[in-house]
């Protein structure tokens, strides 16, 4: 059985390894993705189990206008991204206060909605199944939304001082992937709490 040999002069030489920060942050996505999967596995295994009230049905009002935050957010900072690797600081950085303004009103939605939950139809995470799930596995989110917001707000100070410029695309990029992720998980929690758990 004969091989053949391929010389070492028609082997591209011209690959690189990854950026070390994508493949961390790819680990971290997957390593978090792996997490919201139980807790969305559990609740569409109690959803409906529930043997005292309030139901998702009587007490879930879908949060559109707060979603669309959200998503929006994902355009926002792609855009961010792609104005700072040529250069121009002024809309990176406008972009990505806008990013940071549309996280914090999606944040400020899922509060409103909790509060309403709890002191008005009376739902805590201790009320039911129902409540322990659904606190649970929005909760998960809105903290990863919340660490988002931390890390996208340090960034628009070193920004505003003048410490992020073209050099720092790269890194830029990976942040962007994590919010993207956190974007993507919630298309998977609004699916599983307010279209499919009703």
């Amino acid at each position: 059985m004969s091989t053949i040999a391929t010389p070492l002069a028609e082997v591209p030489l011209d690959w690189k390894l990854p950026y070390r920060g994508k493949v961390g942050m790819a680990c971290l996505i997957i390593a978090e993705s792996a997490i919201f999967t139980i807790f969305v596995v559990a609740y569409l295994f109690y959803v409906g189990k529930s043997l005292t009230g309030p139901t998702p049905r009587e007490v879930l009002e879908t949060p559109i206008f707060y979603t669309i935050c959200l998503l929006s957010s994902s355009l926002t900072i792609h855009f961010a991204g792609r104005f700072l690797e040529r250069g121009k600081r002024g809309a990176f950085l406008l972009l990505w206060l806008l990013t940071i303004a549309l996280g914090a009103l999606f944040l400020y939605g899922t509060g409103q909605e909790w509060h309403r939950l709890i002191y008005e139809r009376g739902l805590t995470i201790s009320t039911n199944l129902f409540g322990t799930t659904y606190y649970s596995l929005v909760g998960l989110h809105a903290f990863h939304v919340t660490a988002g917001l931390i890390m996208l707000t340090i960034v628009l100070l070193f920004g505003l001082a003048g410490r992020v410029g073209q050099e720092q695309s790269a890194r830029i990029d990976v942040l962007s992937l994590y919010w993207h992720f956190v974007d993507a998980v919630w298309v998977v929690v609004f699916t599983v709490v307010y279209v499919l758990g009703r």
